[in-house]
Formats: C-alpha cells, structure tokens, sequence
C-alpha cells in the first residue's frame, strides 16, 4: 500500500464523530486563545484610565504581545514539523496559559509588557499549529468546512471576553480577575495531551508507518464502516523518500508565489485586524462610559459568529478565494463607513457588518493557508505566513495610537480610512495571486 493509498483513506472518509471530535478539542483551545487576545482589548480600556497611559502606550502594550506572536508562530512551525503538532500544539497553550495567569499580579506597566510579550509567543505558536493539524486529518470534501468551524471558536472566545470585560473588568481590579480567568486553558493541557492524536500525514512524512495506520483506524472507527486490511510488510511499501524540508523550500517552484500571496495576505489581515479590534473598546470610550463601550463592542462582537457560519457553508459552495476576496472588499467598505458613522445606529450597525466580513475572512484564511503547502513544510509555511503577519499586528496597533495623538491630529475617521485602504490591497491580491483549492486533496494541491 503506498502512501497515496493511506492518504485517500483519509480524505474519502465521510465526516464523523472522530472528526467532530479532533474539531471541539481543537476548537476550546481555540477559543480560549482567542478569549485572552479579547481579554487584553478591554484590560487596556480599563488601565489607560487607571494608570493614566497615553496613546502611545497603549499601542505599545497591544503591539508587545503581537511581536511575541511573530516569535511563536515561527517557531512552532519548524516544532510541529520537525516533532509534531500535538507537541506543539500542547507546548504553547500552557505557556500562553500560565504567563495570562501571571499577568494578574504585575505591579507596573514595564512588568505587564514583559508577561504580554510571553503571552503573545505561546498564543503565536498554537493558531498555526492547530489549523494545520486539523487540515491534515479532515476529508477533502469538508475540509473548508471543518476548518472555518475551527476558527468559528474565535467568536466564542471573544465573547467570553466581552463578558468578563463588561461583568469584570470595570470593578474595582477587576483586571486582575479577568487574568486570572485567562489561566483556565492551563487545565485544559491535560485534557488535550490524551484526546488529541498526532497528524497520520505528519507520522508518514517521518516514516513511523505503524503509527499513522492506527490513528486512521480511529479516524475510520469513527465512521462505523468495514475496514479494509492494512499493508503488513514491515512498512516496506510505505517508505517515503526523504525530502528537503525547511524555510528555503517556501521559496520554489509553485510554492513561491503561494507564499508571496500568503504573506502580503497574512500582512494586512493581522495588520488590520489587531489595529482595528484590540481598538475598538478604548474609541469607543472615548466618546462613551466604560461600560457602555464594552456593551457596543460585545454588540459588534456577536456579529462575528454568522460571519463565520456564513463563510463555511460559501467556501465549499463558491470556493475559497472567491469567498475571501470578496468579504475582504467587503470588509473594506464596512470599515471606512464605521469610521464616517455619526450615530449610535450606524456605529452600531457599520461596526457589525465589518465584524461579519472580517471574522468570516479569518475563517477563510485558515482554511486557505495550510492547504497550499505540501505535508513535508506545512507547519513551517503556515507558522511563517502567521509570523510575517504578526509583524503587521504589531505595526498596526502602534499606527493607531500615533494617528490618534495630538501631535498627529487623527481622527477616527481617519484611522478606518487607512484600514479600509489595506483591506483593499489584500482583496485584490487574492484576486490576482490566489487559486482555488476547494475540492481537492492535500496531495493533489501540492503538486
């Protein structure tokens, strides 16, 4: 049996409770990165109040732990690559998880930036990691599907985090409380160490046939039919040559104007995203209480989940890059007339609509990017595409906060200008540079 044969077992399997569980497992991890990313957003509302920062410090505070996110997603590539995913995978939950707990007992803004900057390499390093290792074990059929439900876990973390900063946070420390909620994840390691099993394309590329044979046998328990016999030659016919692997390789032949596509896209997506959102609860405070900021932003937050929804079912209906280009344009729209709105209606309803679009993009993207890299690179594709991003969300934050300083005069109509013009840029780079890949295997694209 070749090892053509063992992958198209797993990508002509139907969809089952294997899967669906692989997806909920994978799916909490998610959402409680995202439930800490949220968590930090309304946390700096609340300190640049009581510790009286300036905009600039602010943005500071935001942009620390997207560059500790660029250091993670980098490295847990070449990790997940080299020992696996669901080593990486584990490994940076609980480092993200522990230094969130951590983050409640800082004493000073230098102390919170060097624990946000921890916090951002774990957070940095399991996003990648997951989507990769879900896109190697959903069926072709599907895996757009499975993989924008996977990210559809964002919103829910981002909801638990607009919960806590609108029930939590405005009390008195109650900051610090929100921290602590943050180390939940630490607990849920263990739970994954057991429920999650290595990446069977992952096993294959490493030569550990044996092993991958019996992750698919789980993978088809799930399905409840027949099993067909297994090749029992000692691994013989399933010997894979060894292939050059590494950061290079992301540079040639068809992968170069993949990861010319990916990175632009990866830029201005973080880029966007991170300016836009971890904002979003301290402008909206600007003209608002505490309170009622944090209740407009878990209002614009709720939009994220038909986003997402919506995504999935377009991404095996349309495609991928049709799907993505277009709710990036989209997205583009809905922020630059966010930024002209004059009322509570249409901060309201402008603010929704780019959720929607934004959120429904990320499910797309990574869905997208871990299917344009062949088994033997994949991790480290996906985690350097994750990592060129960060140095947007790192960037874009910071852009923020100096428009919005005196010196600069910005104003806020301003700012989601210049967020309406990035998204733009990506939407017509996927539109020029991308390719469809809704319907084929994993092997099929790499070629």
């Amino acid at each position: 049996m070749s090892t053509e044969d063992i992958t198209l077992r797993l990508d002509k399997l139907s969809t089952n409770s294997f899967h669906w569980k692989l997806l909920i497992v994978s799916g909490l991890g998610w959402m409680f990165d995202a439930m800490d990313v949220g968590i930090i957003s309304f946390v700096v509302a609340a300190l640049a109040k009581e510790w009286k920062l300036s905009s600039i410090d602010t943005g500071n505070l935001i942009s620390i732990g997207l560059l500790g996110m660029f250091l993670g997603a980098a490295l847990s590539g070449t990790i997940a690559d080299r020992y696996g995913r669901k080593l990486a995978f584990q490994l940076t939950l609980l480092i993200y998880s522990v230094a969130t707990g951590l983050s409640a007992l800082a004493s000073g803004f230098l102390m919170l930036l060097g624990l946000r900057f921890i916090v951002g390499f774990g957070l940095g390093g399991e996003l990648p990691v997951a989507s990769t290792m879900i896109s190697e074990f959903a069926p072709a059929k599907d895996r757009g599907r499975m993989l924008v439900l996977l990210e559809s876990f964002w919103a829910y973390g981002w909801v638990l985090a607009a919960l806590v900063g609108y029930l939590v946070i405005p009390q008195a420390g109650g900051w610090r409380i929100a921290f602590l909620i943050g180390t939940i994840p630490a607990l849920y390691v263990f739970i994954l160490r057991r429920a999650v099993p290595e990446s069977p394309r992952f096993l294959i590329s490493k030569g550990r046939h044996k092993e991958a044979a019996e992750v698919i046998r789980q993978a088809e328990g799930g399905s409840g039919a027949a099993l067909a016999p297994w090749a029992t030659d000692g691994g013989k016919a399933l010997e894979v040559a060894a292939a050059p692997t590494g950061f290079g390789e992301l540079w040639k032949g068809n992968l170069l104007r993949r990861t010319v596509m990916l990175w632009i896209l990866w830029f201005g997506m973080v880029y966007s995203y991170y300016g836009i959102f971890t904002w979003l609860p301290t402008l909206l405070a600007k003209n608002f209480s505490l309170i009622r900021s944090f209740e407009f932003t878990l209002i614009i937050t709720l939009a994220q989940i038909p986003g997402y929804f919506s995504a999935a079912y377009l991404v095996e209906k349309i495609g991928r890059k049709a799907t993505l280009a277009s709710y990036l344009f989209l997205c583009a729209i809905s922020a630059y007339l966010y930024g002209q709105s004059s009322s509570v209606e249409q901060l309201l309803i402008c603010g929704s609509l780019m959720s929607f679009f934004n959120l429904g993009a990320w499910g797309v993207i990574y869905t997208y990017t871990p299917e344009l890299y062949p088994t033997r690179v994949r991790g480290t594709g996906v985690g350097f595409s994750a990592a060129f991003g960060r140095i947007g969300g790192i960037i874009g934050p910071l852009v923020v906060g100096f428009l919005l300083a005196p010196s600069f005069g910005g104003t806020t109509s301003l700012v989601f200008s210049m967020f309406a013009v990035f998204l733009l840029i990506i939407a017509a780079d996927v539109a020029l540079l991308g390719e469809e890949t809704k319907g084929k295997t994993l092997e099929q694209i790499a070629q």
